[in-house]
Formats: C-alpha cells, structure tokens, sequence
C-alpha cells in the first residue's frame, strides 16, 4: 500500500471497474419466477435534466447507495434504478435564452424544429448528472437509465391520461391557476416562490348607489379592483347587518357591485371589508362559487389589461394600470390612505416575476377518488413515513385535496393527447389514427391536437412503475414493485409523493413503496438555506476534487439573478474559504452526509466536519498499512495465507476486538434498518479509530513482536487481525467505498475471500464474532489502568520513556486476577518497571494518584515530581470537583428539576455527587501526602 491515502489516484479506476464488471445491475438479471417484489428496489428521484446535483441531491444519493449497497451484500436482488427528468419549463427556458442571445424566439422556429433544438441540447448536457453520479459512488444500474420523455415513459403518460379521461376522471375546466406571465404558462405550487417585500396596503372608498355613505376596502393589488364583482362583510358584523344586499357603485366603472355577507371576510381586521375579485384571488373565486358570481378576467396572458376594463386602461401593463388606479381614486377624493406593509409576494421560481391568479381553460384531473385510497394506505401502515410526523402533514394535505392541474403551456413535454375538430369537440386517445378509428372519424374531418403539454410531476408519479416497464408486465416489474423505499425531501410530499402512491395503487393495485424516509435540509454551517442568491452553494464536487479561491468566488458570482449581490458574495466566500477548498475525495463527504443524517431535522453542513472524516480516512488506511506491514514474514514478503491455518489461541485482545466488531454489526444493522445513518456511522468510527486502531493494532505486538510467543497464539493474532479487518471493511462499504475496495483487495486474499470485489461480497455476519462479555470487562480494566498512568505522564509532564513503578491501593480479588494475568501486557502499554498491590497494612507512599473505580493507581513521587506544583494541581482539580458537587446539589434542590425528570436521571445526579464526593476524599488524601514532601 502506497504510504499516503490518495482518493484521486484510486476513486475513478475503481468505479470503471465495478460499472465495467456489471455488478451495479440486479445479480443475475430479473427472474421471471420470481416472488412478486421480493427483489430490493429504490428509485432514484429523477433530477430535472437541465440542472446539476448539489448538496441536497448528494447527501440523499449517499443514503441511497448506502442503502443499496447494503442490501446487495445481504444478498438481495437490488436495483437502484436511476434516471432524469425532462423538466418542461426549465428545459425549455435554457433553450429559449440561447435563442435570444441569437436574436431569436421559439416562435420563429416553430414547435417541431424548437423540439428538435431542444433535444440536441439534452443530448450535449444531460452526461453532467451522470457523470457526478458516478463521482459520488453511486451503484445505480446504469443499463436501465431512463428518461421521462423516452419512448417506453411516453407510452406509459400517454396511457395513464387516456385511461383515467375514459373512466372520467380527467376533465378540462376554466379555474384559477397560478399564471406566469413572461412564460405565459400555469406553474405549479413548487414552483411559487413566496417571500415577503415592501409594499402597500391601499384603502379605498367605494360608495353605496343610492348615496347612504361609502365603505372601505383596503388592497395590495389596487389594478384588481377593475375586476370586483362584490364586497364582502363577516355575517356576523353588526355594523353592515342593515345593508348586505345593497348595491355598490365600483369607482371608475360604470358597473354596481353587490355587498353580500361572507365568513371569508373578517370583522377584526380594518374595516370588515373585502373587495371579491374571483377571477384574479383564489380565496376570492371561493367566495365566488359559494355565492355564484360573475368571474371576470381583466388580464392578458402577458398581464397587460384587456377589452373588459373601461377603454383608457386597456393594454396598460398591470404595474402602469395600478398607478394610474391610485391616482384616479385619489383625484375622485376615493382613497381613504396608503400605508406601508409587509406582504409575501409570489414570483415564479424560474422567472423571479410576480405571478398572477389566472382564469383559463386547463386539464385537470378529479383526485378526490384517487386520493381515498392513498390516505388508506397510510392508515394501514401499508406505506410508512421515518420520521412517522410526517404522515400528518400527509394527511392534512390529502385529506383537503383539490383537482390537480395537469396542463402547461409550453412546447416541451408531452403534448396532451386530445384533438379538436372545426366544432371544438374533443376526442381523447393513444394517437389520431386510434381515435379515428374508434369514432369513425374520415380522413377528411380536420383534427387539431391540442398545443398544451403535461404537468411535469404527472410524468413523474408514474415513476416507480413506468421505470420498470409498465403498461407491459416484464419480469423485473414484477420483480421490483412495488420497491422498497423513497428517499426524498419534505417539500415534495405532496407535490410527487402522493401522486406516486395515487397512481401506484390505481394502475398497480400496490403501493408504489413501503416506507418513505423524509430528509431532512441541507444547510450552510450557519444553518441558513443553501441558494445562488446567498452565495453560498457548494457543488458536491468542489468538495471532492478540491476547487481554488478565485475559481470557487467565480462560481458562486456567476449568473447571479440580483448581480449586485456579487461583491457581498465574493467577501464573504474569500472570508470563509481564504485558501479556498482543499481535495477530500467522495468517501469523506459520504461519511460527513451520514454522520450528519439526524431524522426530523435540517442538517448544518459544515466544510471542516469534512476534513475531519478525511483524516478518518487517513486512519483506515495507516491502520490497514500496519496490519499488513505486521503480517508479512520475517523476510519482508506478504504472508502465505497458509500460515493463517492450524490451531489457534485467542488472547484477550483477540477475543475483545471479535466481540466488540460483532457488537458494532449488531448496531448498524439496527440503526440501518431504522434509518439512523448517524448512528450506524457514530458506531463505525468508534469502532474503528478507537478500538481497532488505537488499541488493538496497539495490543497486537506484544504477540506479533514476541518471538517466544507460541504458534498457535501468534495465528490467533495474526487471524484475528486478518478477518477482523476484512470485516471491517465489508460495514464500512455501503457508506465509503473506495477506499474499503482498495484496501480489502489487498486483504481479502489473506481471510479467503473469494468474491472479486467488496461491494458483492456478503455482509459480515454478527455471529461470525460472539459476545465475550469476559474478555470486554477485562479490557476496560485494561484500558482504565492504562490511561489512568498516562493520566499521571500527562499531569506530571513524565516522559514516555521514563519505566514507571505502580502500586495498587484498595485492590479487591478481581484486581489482583487481573494484574496476575495481564501485568506483562500492562507493563508493555503503560511503560512500568513493576506493578505491586499493596496489602491493607501497607502505607502508601507519598504517589501521584489515578482512581481505576475503587481502586487508587499509585506512581510515588519521590524522584518523579516538583511537590510544590503538584500542590497546586491537586488544589485546582480539588476545587473543580467541589464545584460539580455545588452543582450537582443545586440540581437536586430545585424541585421542578426533581418533580419533572425521570426517575433515572435523578437517581443518576445523585450517584454523581457520591463518586465526585470519594474523590474529594481521595484528592485530599494525595494533596496531605504531598504536602508532607514540603515540610
């Protein structure tokens, strides 16, 4: 093994070959007999095809291929099926822009030659994902990569919308949806960005028409209230009782507008009333239906205002139309005040325009139905949600489902597939030719098909089942669904989650998944959302391959929507990254993800955790390194695996490391199963930096170095050592892979292992490594003893080298088995000359003082020390514990502190005060000792 950890020089080489080897794809292909879903599946959530993975995309990959790679070594048949999503208004937003920097618009093109363009562009970017999936580790089954506008997935949408419009559950509607006007598309609620701004709250008189007197209504859209078709009071507010039913005069109209008594309006806040404006306010189209009112749209699809207001603020862009609203109020002696407020405003995500409640024809599909089954599921426990509250936010939102709009105005996706005849009656089918067919439609009736495309996550909810060969029935459908779980984020619960499980269980009669595990949010180290905005992204692979000051600055100052954030940004980055960030390579971030995968909470990502599971890393492989240095022969030559058979005697290090390995087994494999990745990563590294490196590689030379060791003691070392590590790096795999791979091929064929590569070699077993509770008491013994003398090196600035005498005071019969049995292993790891237990007749000399429980680790000082600044630290450690009692009793007489803890943790603070009161006691005796040295 090369001296240093290199990631670079192994990570590409190493995925080549297990990508290469095929052993990403399910072992031994789909079997046509098999179980229905007893294969392990998991879809990758399909990133948008425009786009890059960053952190958030990172960190649940990692989950995902831990996941994956865990079960392939269990000896499952997996599949992490990966893929993209043809995202239609980003996609089609990014070719759009290179048309414009050429002076050109889509329309020029026309629809066929823009998707063409649009298709070459996919073809030239879409490697970017792969490529950073690749870099990541990730064990995807590249030969199923789809794509959601691929032939088989098109089928599959094409299917679902003609099945679901015949049994009449799709329908096309005029309704309120949120309207982008620059793209001149409805957009879905994922993609409103709602932030609060400055604004104003406009308060506007609008008089009665029989002259009685005038009500107020206060807006933040004043241009609307050429739409108003009435305002409305609370039922309950006494001060209108007398005139609902009244008519209005609506200013600058020559229109009358009812007052008419609704909850929606609230008596508490301003005057108690609201302008009604259905066609442009979704609360207000609620309203609208309820008491049947006219819906009248006053906007373009550009948002400039059309033929149904008065003629002088026709064509006005909606933000002039407000303007000169306000001004013409405030001229008719009609506008109350203005004053300043604070409002969430909705800007279209990809835009950053303010979107519009809009009124226009769309599809929809009725999923009151679909929802029933969906909240049964959960119900059931058929589906389950980690962390389990997340099920409520679930059942809140299906439980007041509204039709889904289904219909976007774009060219990019897959067009509806409905068509029009010169009458305007639609016909649904799998093509014009079916469809003709079915009604008898000749050749000579003109058929228009209809220019909107599908709602991106309508492709998407077919995901779990269209990936795997739906509307055929292949093996690997049978085999894999429904899968095992989703990993994705909160935010799309909704949005994807639920579809999938509506259309799962419609077209498969299955849930899509069993269990959903929510992650939760990567944030920056200040706990502040990652954005472009903020500056303060990372890319995923700046993190592995390293990236300089200046080039990271660039990046993040880049295509920045508010330029002028650019020079705040570059501050604080050079601030933040004065050397910019150094090359950790993928195993490191991957165990930064999972250390940091609490459940239910967002995750602080911070650069330096990163550095710190680098130098874990570096551990493994110095440790490693000394294995196998420790195991070659005499001669400097790898070790004949032959040597590693015969009769064997396991020492105490031996039999302790076996039970502590099959003890961390038993943790990961729970905190797997529980998805508590933290947990599962917690174990590993204690495991493997504490007791495999620091102390049994440590423990394994008094034998490895003794040549008057026996044979059969030196092969239980040097097996132990041997499989213990091979072990170790098999539960290391799933979440670092590359170096486990590079190491174990260097290892496993000194345990025989017969598998070409880790990541298809079986999962260690547990059992292989039986609880030794004997050996692991013994050991803590040990390791108390032994830390509690480099305790006094420490203290006492004793050098290392220095052979130090022991004395044990207060030893019970356990004690003395234990120095009996294992003083030449103590004298060797604490560096002593001797070790004595003294008898309850003997004096203690005047000695600096360790406590191993009970028992008094005694080096005396005579010789060793300075009495006087021995004095003085016995003083200041005395004086701390006195402290924690103070505390500790503080504690104990606050009765809520009492009243209100468990019963353990009470019981806890008192044993503590009992053993800092024994080492007062002791800490007195020791500090009369050596002031006795002073006189």
């Amino acid at each position: 093994m090369d001296k240093v950890y290199s990631p670079q020089h192994i990570e590409r080489r190493l995925y080549e070959r297990w990508e290469n080897s095929g052993w990403f794809e399910p072992r031994g292909g789909a079997a046509p007999d098999a179980p229905a879903g007893s294969g392990y599946c998991i879809v990758i959530p399909p990133p948008n095809v425009t786009g890059t993975l960053h952190m958030g995309h990172a960190f649940q990959d990692t989950i995902m291929d831990a996941l994956t790679r865990y079960r392939r070594m269990r000896g499952q048949p997996t599949l992490w099926q990966p893929g993209t999503d043809h995202a239609g208004i980003a996609t089609q937003m990014v070719v759009e822009r290179q048309l414009a920097a050429t002076g050109q618009r889509r329309t020029d093109l026309g629809r066929e030659a823009f998707i063409e363009r649009v298709w070459a562009w996919k073809e030239q970017s879409s490697g970017t994902i792969a490529t950073q999936l690749r870099r990541l580790g990730a064990s995807v089954a590249w030969s199923r990569d789809r794509f959601t506008m691929d032939e088989g997935l098109s089928q599959a949408v094409t299917e679902v919308f003609v099945r679901l419009y015949e049994e009449g559950l799709i329908y096309r509607g005029k309704r309120l949806v949120n309207w982008d006007p620059v793209l001149q598309t409805a957009v879905s609620d994922l993609e409103v960005q709602k932030e609060e701004e400055d604004g104003q709250l406009w308060h506007l008189r609008y008089p009665f028409a029989d002259g009685s007197g005038h009500v107020v209504v206060a807006t933040t859209r004043p241009e609307t209230m050429l739409g108003d078709v009435a305002v409305a009071v609370n039922p309950s507010d006494e001060r209108y009782a007398a005139k609902v039913g009244q008519m209005l005069r609506l200013p600058l109209t020559e229109r009358e507008i009812p007052l008419i008594a609704d909850p929606h309006a609230s008596a508490e806040f301003g005057s108690g009333c609201v302008k009604i404006t259905p066609a442009h306010d979704f609360d207000d189209y609620a309203v609208g239906q309820r008491h049947g009112l006219p819906l009248l749209n006053i906007l373009t699809p550009s948002a400039t205002l059309n033929d149904t207001v008065p003629e002088r603020f026709r064509g006005l862009d909606r933000f002039e139309a407000r303007r000169r609203v306000v001004a013409e109020f405030e001229a008719a002696g009609l506008l109350e005040k203005i004053e300043p407020h604070r409002l969430a405003v909705p800007r279209g995500d990809r835009t950053g325009v303010v979107l519009e409640p809009y009124l226009t024809d769309q599809w929809y599909v009725k999923v009151e139905t679909l929802a029933e089954p969906a909240i049964r599921a959960v119900e059931s426990g058929a589906i389950r949600f980690v962390p389990e509250n997340w099920s409520k936010t679930y059942f809140e939102w299906m439980r007041n489902i509204q039709d889904w709009c289904i219909s976007r105005q774009l060219w990019w996706g897959h067009r509806i597939p409905a068509w029009y005849d010169d009458h305007g009656k639609v016909y649904v089918g799998r093509s014009e030719a079916e469809l003709r067919a079915r009604h008898g439609l000749a050749a000579d009736v003109a058929l228009r098909r209809d220019d909107d495309v599908l709602d991106t996550w309508f492709s998407s909810a077919l995901w779990p089942f269209s990936t795997l060969g739906w509307p055929e029935n292949p093996p690997v459908l049978r085999q894999f669904y429904p899968t095992a779980v989703l990993v994705t984020g909160f935010d799309i619960i909704f949005f994807w989650v639920a579809r999938m499980i509506m259309m799962g269980l419609k077209f498969m009669g299955d849930v899509p998944f069993r269990e959903v595990y929510i992650t939760g949010l990567i944030r920056d180290e200040n706990g502040d959302k990652m954005s472009k905005s903020k500056g303060n992204v990372i890319d995923p692979l700046d993190i592995v391959d390293g990236i300089g000051l200046d080039a990271l600055v660039a990046k993040r100052t880049t295509g920045l929507m508010q330029p002028q954030m650019a020079p705040s940004i570059e501050k604080a980055t050079r601030k933040a990254y004065p050397e910019g960030i150094a090359a950790y390579g993928t195993d490191a971030l991957r165990f930064t993800f999972a250390s940091i995968a609490t459940q239910g909470v967002d995750l602080r990502f911070d650069v330096a955790r990163v550095a710190g599971y680098r130098n874990f890393c570096n551990k493994l492989w110095n440790g490693a390194r000394f294995a196998l240095l420790a195991l070659e022969s005499a001669d400097g030559q790898p070790l004949d695996p032959q040597l590693l058979s015969g009769p064997v005697e396991y020492n105490i290090a031996d039999r302790w490391i076996r039970s502590r390995l099959g003890a961390t087994l038993r943790q990961v494999e729970q905190a797997l199963a529980e998805y508590r990745f933290d947990f599962a990563a917690t174990a590993l590294y204690e495991f493997t930096w504490y007791e495999f490196c620091d102390w049994y590689l440590e423990l394994t030379k008094p034998v490895l170095q003794n040549e008057q060791a026996s044979a059969s003691l030196q092969r239980g070392t040097r097996r132990t050592l041997v499989e213990v590590l091979e072990a170790l790096l098999r539960a290391l795999h799933p979440l670092m892979p590359f170096i486990t791979e590079e190491i174990w091929q260097r290892v496993a064929r000194l345990s025989g292992a017969t598998a070409p590569s880790v990541m298809i070699a079986p999962w260690p077993d547990a059992a292989s490594f039986p609880s030794d509770a004997a050996a692991e008491a013994d050991l803590r013994w040990i390791q108390g003893f032994v830390l509690g003398i480099r305790q006094i090196r420490g203290e006492m600035d004793i050098s290392p080298a220095k052979k130090l005498p022991v004395l044990l005071e207060g030893a019970d019969p356990e004690d003395d088995r234990r120095v009996d049995a294992h003083h030449r292993l103590l004298e060797r790891l604490a560096g002593l000359e001797s070790i004595r237990i003294l008898a309850t007749t003997d004096t203690p000399p005047p000695a600096a003082i360790a406590l191993l429980g009970a028992t008094k680790l005694l080096v005396p000082m005579a010789g060793l020390i300075d009495p006087q600044a021995e004095v003085e630290r016995l003083g200041k450690k005395l004086a701390k514990t006195r402290q924690e009692i103070s505390r500790a009793n503080a504690k104990l007489a606050n009765d809520n502190f009492v009243r209100n803890a468990p019963a353990a943790v009470v019981e806890q603070e008192r044993a503590r005060i009992a053993d800092f009161e024994r080492s007062v006691l002791s800490l007195e005796q020791q500090l009369e000792r050596v002031r006795r040295l002073l006189s």
